[in-house]
């Protein structure tokens, strides 16, 4: 145990392996080529691994590769080459004029579809501001301005995701509707607390339970000004998405072929193999990042002190989405943030190394996937006049690890099973 650091990276490369579109898909293929055989097939979808998850379906087809198309978007830097599937890449996590452009020709897609036809949809993290097409009045500027003041405000993704598909002609069950009759088979890869298909890139091709009230008292909730042609779109009967049980989704099947916790279990494994004990905390946690780094830094305080629920060396693991209210200027995302919370926390006291990373290898929206600390991350700021402090304060977690040499960077991973936190308590 000579390198914490290589050991926390060890465990998220685990995590982020698990979730491998090239892994996870053709699992839940085998029964797919015959369906080629009874009308056009086509291959839909958005999210950072959606180009990914193309390109395991293309290696795996077994079909009449003629009868194989369709159109994929996924964010900048996270495309893969498709013989058959047309790749677009566009911009997250506030929607651009390629994400809408894609997103109409999907639907255009799915409202060809016949009886006979079957349309494959490909679903990840980070599909719901690619798949960006306003419902009618609604324009697209307009859209782009609330999907920025809910990412700014603290909303969960659950609350940003209820608004977003009232204000969408695609998503919240409406690109099944536009595919019916014909056959909707989507594979999703999770990465929303909870692992609800309806959350996941806002649902798509699933019913949706919530309504345009719910969306309107988010707004009101984190009190987002809104255009009034959004206020008045939500208040017609028209902006409500459809629900369960509805016939649109007769033939509608949902798989979802990768989840947090596999990515936590398989960190967990890779603990073991390395002489850690591994306690998961939890594969859904939410809250504010400083607040859930206060809260975790007393934990592995405890395990330190050797009062906690797993023995040493033990490393204690986390998934879900933490969020960041911005009221400074800095850059960084959650992780970061969160990181530099628990470093405050724990003071440098000796034997705690953590590591927290999106397992999308983008952290908000810089270039770095997270950061790693240790009993020495304090005493280096120190020595480089760094007030942690202030940073946190400023919301500026990627400059302070920046300036340390802290920062993990991994590019795209080309999948997307959210947060992913590890504590390394060695003694």
């Amino acid at each position: 145990m000579d390198d914490p650091a290589r050991m926390l990276r060890d465990l998220f490369d685990a995590a982020v392996e698990a979730a491998d579109p090239a892994l996870c898909v053709p699992r839940f293929l085998s029964d797919l080529s015959a369906l080629s055989e009874k009308g056009r097939f086509v291959v839909v979808g958005a999210g950072k691994a959606s180009a990914a998850m193309a390109r395991a379906v293309e290696d795996c087809w077994t079909g009449d590769p003629d009868n194989l198309s369709g159109l994929v978007v996924t964010r900048y830097g996270c495309g893969v080459p498709c013989d058959h599937i047309e790749i677009v890449e566009a911009a997250h996590p506030v929607p651009d004029a390629n994400g809408l452009e894609a997103a109409g020709r999907i639907l255009e897609m799915a409202q060809s579809l016949s009886a006979d036809d079957t349309m494959l949809c490909l679903i990840s993290g980070g599909g719901s501001a690619l798949l960006s097409l306003p419902a009618e009045g609604i324009a697209f500027e307009d859209k782009q301005a609330v999907n920025g003041a809910l990412l700014r405000s603290g909303a969960t993704i659950g609350d940003m995701n209820c608004v977003r598909k009232h204000l969408s002609a695609i998503k919240g069950g409406r690109l099944a509707q536009a595919a019916s009759p014909g056959r909707v088979i989507s594979l999703l890869i999770s990465d929303v607390p909870g692992d609800d298909p309806a959350v996941i890139a806002s649902g798509p091709t699933v019913a949706d339970a919530t309504t345009a009230a719910d969306a309107i008292a988010v707004l009101e909730k984190f009190s987002i000004e809104v255009p009034d042609n959004v206020t008045a779109w939500l208040s017609r009967e028209e902006a409500e998405t459809p629900k369960p049980g509805e016939a649109v989704f007769k033939n509608a099947d949902t798989r979802m072929i990768a989840r947090p916790q596999g990515s936590l279990e398989a960190a967990a494994e890779k603990a073991n193999e390395l002489g850690l004990a591994p306690l998961i905390l939890g594969d859904a946690i939410e809250g504010e990042a400083r607040d859930i780094a206060t809260e975790h830094a007393q934990l592995a305080l405890s395990v330190a002190a050797g009062d906690g629920p797993v023995k040493l060396p033990a490393v204690l693991l986390s998934g879900g989405e933490v969020t960041v209210t911005i009221t400074g200027n800095g850059r960084g995302g959650a992780n970061a943030e969160y990181l530099l919370a628990l470093a405050l926390a724990l003071e440098g006291v000796e034997g705690i190394y953590a590591i927290a990373c999106d397992t999308d290898g983008i952290d908000g929206s810089e270039d770095n996937a997270g950061a790693v600390i240790g009993p020495e991350t304090l005493p280096r700021a120190k020595e480089a006049e760094l007030d942690l402090g202030a940073y946190l304060k400023d919301n500026d977690a990627f400059s302070f690890f920046e300036a340390l040499g802290d920062l993990v960077v991994t590019g795209p991973t080309l999948t997307n099973v959210n947060d992913f936190r590890a504590i390394l308590v060695l003694h």
